[in-house]
């Protein structure tokens, strides 16, 4: 479904290690907007009745139903460069993305283009 580099792993494992009670899973999660249609969202969460529960890599990784199709087949890394340190999402769904890269759009799903916040 969804990978995740080791790099992203140790850095979840981080996370989780200091997260609130109940906040121990990966949500990823595709909102409309972004320069090229879809944004990417990544939070520390709990699941819901609607999310698809995965385990990878021993982090417990969740995404809504809406968002599924969407993700399949991506990899979340986290790196750390000259541009500054965080998470990237490399999607084989995506067929163009913004400058930033954190919006997309897919081959029969355009989204909804607006300003990449």
């Amino acid at each position: 479904m969804v990978k995740l580099t080791d790099s992203a792993v140790r850095k979840l494992q981080d996370m989780i290690g200091n997260a609130s009670e109940g906040e121990d899973v990966l949500r990823i999660f595709i909102k409309p907007g972004g320069c090229s249609g879809f944004s990417y969202g990544l939070a520390l969460d709990t699941p819901q009745e609607q999310d698809e529960v995965f385990d990878v890599q021993g982090i417990s990784v969740i995404v809504d139903s809406n968002s599924l199709d969407l993700v399949k087949g991506s990899e979340v890394d986290y790196v750390q460069d000259f541009t500054g340190e965080g998470f990237r999402i490399w999607n084989p769904n995506a067929i163009s993305t913004c400058g930033c890269g954190s919006s997309f759009h897919t081959r029969d799903q355009a989204g909804h283009p607006g300003s990449c916040l």
